[in-house]
């Protein structure tokens, strides 16, 4: 005799959900966009300074999750939702590179990179709504082309570099410079879907479900 299954439960996220994304980036609402997920946005303004001898891995696991707690913190009415926050760390070696908001950094940055391999981290942290705070390191690997001084000089014109960790954006011009990538993609714009969908499902929700409307 068959067995009849029991229907899931799983709560469906869409844009009335109970998700927020503690970010006002663009690139990470457009990527959760592309699995079907709308979250509600706040801002979350923190102190992204490094800590002196703060290596790369650390840093962009802790900048997420003092996003999230920020978020949570700053609004009452966060309490009994999920929290979502990201941070992508660019870095050679043990090097921070900064998120570039001047020509001079991103040219700096562009001639440090050109003709060699980098690591982009992406942090990644998910507050429940018992509290919960559970964090995740992504890592991706990117190798540019030699660069050229026209090379950096146009970019430099699109100005795509402006406040982009590393003083470029791979979804842009800059995937011309892109010679070889090891890892998520995603996770180098600026969130592992893989991963997002990985911790949500952990937490009963199943991005993949479509909702019912009948």
């Amino acid at each position: 005799m068959a067995t009849k299954q029991k229907p899931h439960n799983k709560k469906v996220i869409g844009h009335d959900s109970q998700l927020v994304l503690a970010s006002a980036s663009p690139r990470r609402r457009e990527l959760l966009a592309q699995i079907g997920l709308s979250p509600a946005i706040m801002v979350a303004d923190i102190d992204e300074t490094p800590h002196k001898r703060e290596k790369p891995q650390p840093y962009a696991v802790r900048m997420a999750a003092e996003k999230a707690l920020k978020a949570r913190n700053q609004n009452a009415e966060t309490a009994d939702k999920f929290i979502l926050a990201g941070d992508t760390v660019v870095a050679c070696g043990q090097r921070i590179l900064p998120k570039t908001e001047d020509p001079v950094t991103a040219r700096t940055c562009l001639s440090l990179l050109s003709g060699r391999r980098h690591r982009v981290y992406g942090g990644i942290a998910l507050i429940s709504p018992d509290g919960h705070l559970r964090t995740r390191l992504v890592t991706s690997m990117v190798r540019f082309r030699t660069l050229g001084p026209d090379d950096i000089d146009n970019y430099i014109a699109t100005n795509e570099w402006q406040g982009k960790a590393g003083g470029y954006a791979i979804q842009g011009m800059a995937a011309i410079f892109i010679q070889q990538i090891s890892g998520s993609y995603s996770n180098i714009v600026g969130f592992s879907l893989f991963d997002i969908a990985a911790m949500l499902g952990g937490q009963g929700f199943d991005v993949m479900q479509i909702p019912d409307m009948t």
